[in-house]
């Protein structure tokens, strides 16, 4: 059994999706990031940087292990899948987790404070974000159009990117015109793993559901915290 210490991000989502893809028993347990629960003590002595996603595994003696990538990884080789076993295969799958880890992930949240969170709208630092997020989806795009997968089989790999991928409408970047992409995109939104995953929990503000003026009352209400790292004070309104 393991406990998942999460929130409704993508981070939060590459590790439910994970652990539904691979069957594995697990607790939920939800942080309330706005409250500041991953400042707590009894969490930092899980993840000392304070940020979800964290799992402890309890068959492990408690072990915990923090930061996406590292869980993911974790759980592939816990149970031998998701990765090959093969020094080739583990380290193509581990080269576009590292590329999603350097360069989507950090490439779409910093447009993500910039598009949506931060107060004024800083047009040179909202262009150079999604561009840059766009060219690394044109890099996804072109590898993809000569593999189903990111690396052979389904992996880890596929799941770190997808999770941040579909988000692209919150980070103001388009996928128009990237055919695979949106194949691979659709491919993994399909499957029920997957489905369930996004879950454990589901996102409080879904752009199709709310459109952009729930889009803005979301962020003016996590502005604080996304942009200081901290929850907002009482006296804010």
């Amino acid at each position: 059994m393991l406990t998942l210490y999460t929130a409704a991000t993508p981070n939060g989502h590459k590790v439910s999706i994970a652990l539904e893809e691979l069957a594995l028993p697990y607790r939920l347990s939800v942080l309330d990031l706005s409250a500041g629960e991953q400042k707590r003590p009894e969490f930092l002595a899980i993840n000392p940087n304070g940020r979800i996603p964290a799992i402890v595994d309890h068959d492990a003696g408690d072990f915990a292990v923090f930061e996406s990538g590292a869980i993911l990884i974790y759980l592939a080789e816990k149970t031998g899948r998701l990765m090959p076993q093969d020094a080739k295969g583990r380290s193509r799958v581990l080269q576009w987790l590292m590329f999603q880890m350097g360069g989507v992930g950090p490439m779409m949240g910093q447009a993500n404070v910039f598009y949506r969170y931060f107060p004024e709208k800083i047009q040179p630092a909202i262009a150079r974000y999604q561009a840059e997020g766009r060219r690394l989806f044109e890099v996804l795009d072109g590898h993809l159009a000569q593999h189903e997968w990111l690396t052979g089989d389904y992996s880890i790999a596929d799941i770190a990117s997808w999770a941040w991928v579909r988000t692209h409408r919150w980070s103001g970047i388009s996928i128009e015109g990237l055919a695979h992409l949106r194949r691979w995109r659709d491919a993994i939104r399909a499957r029920p793993a997957v489905q369930r995953g996004l879950l454990q929990p589901p996102a409080k503000m879904v752009l199709e559901r709310d459109g952009e003026a729930g889009a803005q009352a979301f962020a003016e209400q996590a502005r604080s915290m996304v942009i200081t790292g901290q929850p907002p004070n009482e006296n804010d309104a």
